[in-house]
């Protein structure tokens, strides 16, 4: 998890900084304070300290040409740069070139291109924090250039914007690892008892803000308790090029897995929503929705079980609409009793597409 450093304020009351240093603790990284604070920090329970002082946790240098005379010692070095110019930029990656630990970048007007410019820089050199005001500037910097700065620092009065920042810290989608979790889903695979047709049904492609590979999906089914991997459009063929961005989800009455272990129904979705890409590792990652275009089209309904239980899900009846299997993929055009599909499987009952697994819900 990224770093949350906190700057606090020297002009604010005493208590004021007692309380906010105090209920934001669990929150925070490290604290920025003017000497005279680092006893009121410690004594609230401040975990590391960065100051101007040698009796802080980190020495903080305001001095850019000092920063560089300043030798590498017991303590980590920290240093606050505004970025206006390119030339600001050098100076952040000679400061990167010369060892200081940790690099603030403060950037006032263009806030999104610096911070590219520096993390293709110095990653992996100096600790790149950039200074935010509130969590939607925290969310941009933290996912900049798919792998994000090192942690943000934010200057705030009220431990509620302290909160909201760290769950975006806690929240972020970074490609440092496309994996949300160490612990993947389970697909168990299934086995197909019935494949009807059916009529004309509206059924919604779901256009993704990102690029699938083979194996990779969208999880949808009837039920919210079991969902089937449906791949995205990524072969190429005679007559379709391939849309390695889109998921031809099915029926817009069917459950989509979303962040947090939550179901979504098709119809719901709309741009800018989150959706979660799955393998049939079971690995995950959230992407956003670009569009989703409901057609009218045939349908065909698939059957599977599982452990004695039947799951459904209707899907368009085409050759380019594709199950996943253990080792590969099938055309739902090609499916047959006896075949086994990837499925995902979840007990209990949603409420607002919430797992409430001590409730009990029957869906046919």
């Amino acid at each position: 998890m990224r770093e949350l450093w906190v700057k606090i304020n020297p002009s604010i009351e005493v208590g004021r900084k007692e309380r906010l240093i105090k209920e934001s603790s669990k929150y925070c990284s490290t604290y920025i304070v003017d000497p005279r604070d680092i006893d009121l920090a410690r004594g609230n329970g401040a975990g590391r300290i960065a100051t101007q002082s040698e009796d802080g946790d980190i020495r903080l240098i305001d001095d850019l040409e000092e920063a560089f005379k300043v030798g590498v010692g017991e303590k980590p070095r920290c240093v606050i740069v505004e970025v206006k110019a390119g030339s600001d930029e050098e100076r952040i990656v000679k400061l990167s070139n010369a060892s200081i630990d940790y690099i603030i970048v403060k950037c006032r007007d263009w806030k999104v291109i610096p911070l590219e410019n520096l993390i293709a820089r110095i990653s992996g050199r100096s600790k790149l924090l950039a200074l935010v005001s509130n969590d939607q500037e925290a969310k941009i910097a933290l996912e900049t250039l798919e792998i994000g700065v090192d942690g943000v620092v934010v200057e705030a009065e009220n431990v509620e914007s302290i909160e909201r920042i760290y769950r975006s810290i806690a929240n972020v989608k970074s490609r440092r690892s496309e994996i949300e979790s160490s612990e993947n889903l389970i697909l168990n695979q299934a086995e197909v008892v019935d494949v009807k047709p059916l009529g004309l049904g509206a059924r919604a492609c779901i256009d993704t803000c990102d690029l699938m590979r083979d194996g990779e999906g969208l999880l949808v089914g009837c039920q919210s308790s079991g969902l089937f991997l449906v791949q995205a459009e990524i072969y190429e063929n005679p007559f379709v090029p391939p849309r390695p961005f889109r998921v031809n989800a099915g029926s817009i009455a069917l459950y989509v897995l979303s962040p947090g272990n939550k179901t979504r129904y098709i119809s719901e979705l709309h741009a800018g929503d989150e959706v979660l890409i799955v393998d049939r590792h079971g690995r995950y990652r959230t992407t956003n929705v670009c569009r989703v275009k409901i057609e009218w089209r045939p349908l065909i309904m698939i059957e599977a079980e599982h452990e004695g239980k039947r799951f459904k899900t209707i899907l368009q009846n085409a050759e380019t609409i594709r199950v996943v299997t253990a080792d590969g993929t099938k055309s739902v055009s090609e499916l047959r009793k006896g075949d086994k599909i990837l499925l995902y499987r979840e007990e209990g009952g949603r409420h607002f597409g919430s797992l409430v697994k001590e409730e009990k819900v029957i869906e046919k």
